[in-house]
């Protein structure tokens, strides 16, 4: 019996990966082998030593303390892709919205509805000329960031007339594959802000990206640029954005991580933190994640682990050893000095790094005396173990 503590609520489709027979899955869980959730924030919780994983339901895992578990041994998955549509038809929406000024129109319409003695419709036709904006059709739009939710803006980016450019350093080939081959995907960012009419941001949030949209950035930028963020509000420096909009620079900027600072700023459209909020995703994330710990907890496979390396491997043999440890040479040979001097043979094992941490998995032609094992756990380098 696994024990999966919900730290928010998870969506019913997702927790039913999780069968009552084998799992004891709920907010008031003790003693966690892991962890459900989305929001709430974990750099304060007390791990059990019974913890072995958590899974994000959700791409970013900013309210997750990545180091700390790493050196606990405690796996963390996210959910890429899961959100994937339900971001991309937000940020359509969004560049619609800095195109033309409908909610600003849409306000502005209850206001004459309001007014005592107002003709409405004469009304309308009179003060419409406040809100007009641009057609996207046959304008440039740049994409920041190709992966799964980069790579769909920029295919329907296409699809609706506009020129694209693409830009990311770390473009893998699975998600060049995903890519339309009419996507000019450039080798530098300022090639991107010099040429696009719309620039949409789709990067994690790390220090490396901290501020991507900053003063330096916006003045390589065409004048009167509309700039969608719907990924992480410390993308982009506020103080810069709003000096930009003050001074025409750029011409909406539509986020979705609204503060005290930038939300009443004219030429700001700001949503609740609405992208991944269709019940589709949700259900996506939930199932994405309750599989991610069921094939980890039963199998020890890793898929979609931020601090760990994918390592996936067929069962086989009697055992299997879960070692997770740091990549560091001489422990793959001491494991298996210690297993051949006990006489029991390997039958399959795979072995991959990611940084710091690397992960093993040996599967077993027959039981591992429990000495043995000790004296796994014991070879320098180790940080932790689990038998299957």
């Amino acid at each position: 019996m696994f024990n999966i503590r919900t730290m928010n609520k998870i969506a019913a489709v997702g927790l039913e990966r999780l069968p009552a027979g084998d799992y004891a899955v709920g907010d008031d869980v003790a003693n966690e082998d892991a962890i459900l959730v989305r929001s709430a924030k974990l750099h304060d919780y007390d791990f059990p030593k019974s913890l072995w994983a958590i899974a994000r339901a959700g791409a970013g895992v900013n309210n997750i303390p990545v180091d700390k578990c790493s050196e606990a041994g405690i796996v963390v998955f996210n959910t890429p892709g899961a959100n994937a549509n339900a971001v991309k038809e937000l940020v359509m929406c969004g560049m619609f919205l800095a195109s033309r000024d409908v909610i600003g129109g849409a306000a502005w319409v209850r206001e004459q509805a309001q007014t005592p003695g107002v003709d409405v419709a004469a009304a309308v036709e009179k003060g419409k000329s406040a809100f007009v904006g641009p057609e996207v059709y046959r304008k440039t739009l740049g994409v920041v960031g190709l992966g799964a939710i980069g790579a769909l803006v920029a295919n329907i980016g296409l699809s609706l007339g506009m020129d694209v450019y693409g830009y990311d350093p770390y473009l893998s080939v699975d998600a060049a594959l995903r890519l339309d081959r009419h996507i000019k995907v450039v080798k530098e960012l300022d090639t991107l802000f010099a040429n696009a009419d719309y620039i949409t941001l789709h990067l994690p949030y790390m220090e490396a990206t901290k501020h991507t949209v900053n003063a330096a950035a916006i003045a390589k930028m065409k004048d009167g640029v509309r700039v969608i963020n719907m990924a992480r509000g410390g993308l982009v420096n506020n103080a810069d954005m709003i000096e930009a909009l003050n001074s025409g620079k750029v011409a909406r900027y539509v986020t979705d991580f609204p503060d005290n600072e930038i939300t009443l700023v004219p030429g700001v459209v700001a949503t609740p933190h609405l992208g991944a909020s269709t019940p589709e995703s949700e259900d996506n994330c939930a199932v994405m994640a309750a599989n991610e710990l069921k094939d980890f907890l039963e199998n020890g496979n890793i898929k979609n682990s931020v601090n760990f390396p994918n390592v996936i491997m067929e069962r086989s043999g009697v055992q299997r050893l879960c070692v997770i440890h740091r990549n560091v040479p001489a422990v793959l040979a001491n494991i298996t000095t210690q297993l051949s001097e006990d006489g029991v043979n390997v039958e399959n094992m795979t072995n991959k790094s990611k940084g710091e941490y690397a992960y093993t998995m040996v599967d077993t032609g027959s039981a591992v005396d429990e000495t043995v094992i000790e004296d796994i756990r014991k070879v320098p380098g180790i940080i932790r173990m689990r038998v299957i």
